[in-house]
This record gives structure tokens, C-alpha cells and sequence, in this order.
């Protein structure tokens, strides 16, 4: 077994950190996606967190679901890899991976005080960002780092 694949958790015991953590008075982030080809634009996203949480929980898409997203040619790596690379980068406390196409399920079960998606997406357009800011939570939209896509990547190696 990876070192790293010990962070990668189901949904029931990603909820158990989440009790832990707020017990300690800890601020617990979520963002989502498919990160089916790791790139720059990823990692800063993650590094963007780092100012905005003390733990940080990904959730990515499963095989199932980033086929009906993208297409049956994806994903290109496994959710258990993807998951696995994710868990390896030192701002990464867990990840998570679900099978539904939007992580809403995920985000009502863990709570996040603070939702972190990419600056392409719009608040409204952020799922879990109404009930995270009912709550009293916090919406934050990473700045983009160029113009970086994995479909984009994809297409230039095609």
C-alpha cells in the first residue's frame, strides 16, 4: 500500500475526521472534481486552500461518473489513482470519492465551513455554495492559473 492512499476515506469515516476536527476547532474546506489528469491549475488550487482552511477534503468523481461528464474515453487514470496522487500533496487531509455527478450528497454529509472551487465558476454556479453560505460558511473561487484544462491537454496529445 502508498503511504497516501491511508487518506483516502469513504463517507463515513471522512465524517468521523470532520467531528474530530471541528472538536479542535478547525476550519474544514471541500472542492471537488474530476482530476483525471493532474496539471497546474490543479495544484494551485490546492495550494490556494492552504490560506483558507486548516483540513482540506477533495472529493473526486468516480469512473462512472466522470464517464457520464466527460465521455466514454475517460477518465484516463482511475478514481483509485487519482485519488491516491491527490492524498500524496502535503494540503490534502483526505479524499473522498463519490459516485453521483455533483458532490452535493458529500458536501450535505460533511459539512465544509469553506467550499473552494476554480475562478471559471460563478458563486450561483457552485454546487453547495447556497446551503454552505446559509450556514454561515465561506464561498472562496481560486484564481485561474492560465488557461489550464485537462480536456485541453487531452486534445493536444489526440
Amino acid at each position: 500500500m502508498i503511504s497516501s492512499e491511508l487518506r483516502v476515506l469513504d463517507i463515513e469515516d471522512a465524517v468521523l475526521w470532520c467531528d474530530v476536527w471541528r472538536k479542535r476547532n478547525l476550519r474544514i474546506a471541500f472542492t471537488n472534481g474530476c482530476f483525471d489528469v493532474l496539471h497546474i491549475g490543479h495544484l494551485a488550487l490546492l495550494d490556494f486552500t492552504l490560506s483558507k482552511c486548516d483540513r482540506l477534503i477533495v472529493g473526486i468523481n468516480s469512473d462512472a461518473s466522470v464517464r457520464r461528464l466527460k465521455g466514454r474515453n475517460r477518465p484516463i487514470n482511475t478514481a483509485r489513482d487519482r485519488a491516491t496522487m491527490l492524498a500524496s500533496f502535503t494540503m490534502v487531509d483526505a479524499v473522498v470519492i463519490f459516485d453521483e455527478d455533483t458532490p452535493m450528497k458529500l458536501i450535505e454529509k460533511l459539512e465544509p465551513d469553506v467550499l473552494i472551487k476554480g475562478g471559471d465558476y460563478k458563486i450561483k454556479d457552485i454546487v453547495g455554495a447556497e446551503r454552505t453560505l446559509a450556514v454561515g460558511g465561506k464561498v472562496y473561487r481560486c484564481p485561474m492559473h492560465g488557461h489550464q484544462s485537462t480536456t485541453k491537454i487531452i486534445a493536444r496529445t489526440a
